[in-house]
């Protein structure tokens, strides 16, 4: 028989997990959650948060760099690597440690180790270091970790050839560097050493950089970035790695066909991400997985009986906000509230790079392909007062319309604090806003904010500061 029974019990300890318990143990369900490693997961520890901590150290810098250009004087202007990484790491910390403040405070056990699920009765057992624990539901949240190819040598090694792991605690500042994948996770890599002095190459497979952007946002980041220095080989592909004693000699193949040898200190993967689903026993359960991560409706329910799955190892967009939410749907699901499926229509994207880019909803191509008949706004940052005030004034904020509705089917912006602002346009979407509505809302002066505002008059050729 089980050693303990609980109502809920959650494996991993990531934004979607603790989420997702917290939210079942406020409704009275008894809760406990597995984690192997740390709690805050990949997001807290390895991934959001310390990330955001060396770009704030890069943007820093950066500023530092041009401090004439605000009427300031800096000489001998430098960094200590070795501080600039234990500053991140201790921002992870702290925001880990208080993951299990706020589990104790909502009461909920968390179990130390690797689980594994067995047959159970009204759900799959959780065994963890050889002790069986019983629940009536069991929610999935492992996670995804970094993508390899170990059949072209892209296998990290820990030296030359980084994960985003490697490339969040380096010991010395590489000279040169080669990013393999231009999606948020690259891009906020290369943005991160370019600032920091490095020599930055970035291969991408697909035909532009950020692919995933609307493609005037995707043309305007990659004008900038080469701006910055940075090179950047579209429709490429890495063919091999050779490693030397101090560096990788990168073969890649152009969008022509033709191979170039580009020589660096260090390689950073960047490739994509998959989920965790091996080694939990899901096989034998008879769990649907596709693709490297496991099958759920709307509710996060799996194929097997109360069986669920929710975050990174359930698909994209591999997100921290989508997985707390869809965590949140799931458990109030099984609490038997009225809660609506959840969807990723309305989940903003967000890109911490120099300069950075968000966007919600459908792109102005994607929105053609649905067979919209659209209206766009667009409004450039060079008409917005704060962001001459600011001293950065390069950027677009872009909206797109339905003209028949007047329902706003995406916005998309590239500029200073836009991962900021991006959330007054999913807000938008949420509550079903028109046009109209956008157009009678009042922005505060002077902010970036108010860019939003003409964007929206722009689109419908009423736009004033410009």
């Amino acid at each position: 028989m089980p050693a303990t029974a609980y109502d809920v019990i959650v494996i991993g300890g990531g934004p979607g997990g603790y989420v997702a318990a917290i939210r079942a143990a406020q409704l009275g369900m008894k809760t406990a959650v597995v984690e192997r490693e740390h709690l805050g997961g990949i997001c807290l520890n390895w991934g959001c948060i310390p990330t955001k901590a060396l770009l704030r150290t890069s943007e820093v810098y950066h500023l530092m760099q041009h401090a004439s250009e605000f009427g300031l004087k800096a000489e001998k202007i430098g960094y200590d690597i070795e501080a600039i990484v234990k500053r991140s790491r201790g921002v992870a910390n702290r925001l880990s440690g208080g993951i299990g403040m706020l589990l104790k405070k909502n009461k909920v056990d968390v179990i130390d180790g690797a689980a594994k699920l067995a047959k159970g009765s009204a759900a799959p057992n959780v065994v963890v270091a050889g002790k069986t624990y019983s629940a009536k539901h069991v929610i999935l949240a492992t996670g995804a970790r970094a993508r390899t190819v170990p059949a072209a040598g892209l296998e990290p090694d820990g030296d030359k050839i980084w994960t985003y792991r490697e490339a969040m605690v380096p010991k010395e500042m590489p000279k040169s560097l080669l990013v393999i994948g231009s999606g948020a996770i690259g891009i906020e890599f290369a943005s991160f050493y370019k600032t920091m002095g490095a020599d930055v190459t970035v291969v991408e497979m697909m035909d532009r950089v950020l692919p995933v952007e609307d493609e005037e946002i995707s043309k305007l980041a990659a004008k900038s970035f080469k701006q910055q220095g940075m090179k950047l080989m579209t429709g490429a592909q890495v063919e091999k790695l050779d490693k030397g004693p101090n560096t990788v000699e990168v073969h890649v193949k152009d969008a022509k066909g033709k191979v170039q040898v580009v020589e660096v200190e260090k390689v950073i993967l960047a490739i994509g991400i998959v989920g965790n689903v091996e080694n939990l026993g899901l096989e034998a359960l008879g769990a649907k997985i596709d693709r490297g991560h496991i099958v759920n409706d709307g509710f996060g329910r799996t194929n097997v009986k109360g069986l669920y799955a929710i975050g990174d190892v359930a698909g994209p967009p591999w997100l921290a906000h989508k997985a707390s939410h869809e965590g949140v749907v799931c458990v109030e699901k099984i609490a038997g509230m009225d809660v609506h499926a959840f969807e990723t229509s309305n989940i903003p994207g967000c890109t911490y790079c120099h300069p950075q880019v968000a966007s919600v909803g459908l792109t102005e191509a994607k929105a053609k392909e649905a067979g919209y008949d659209i209206k766009v706004g667009r409004f450039p940052f060079v008409g917005n007062g704060k962001a001459i005030a600011l001293g950065d004034d390069q950027g677009l904020v872009k909206t797109i319309f339905d003209k028949k509705t007047g329902e706003l089917l995406g916005a998309h912006m590239i500029g200073a604090e836009v991962t900021e602002m991006i959330q007054g346009y999913v807000v938008a979407r949420q509550l079903e806003t028109t046009e109209e509505d956008l157009m009678h809302t009042v922005f505060p002066h002077p902010t970036l904010s108010e860019m939003m505002h003409e964007s929206v008059l722009d689109a419908y050729d009423k736009v004033i500061h410009m």
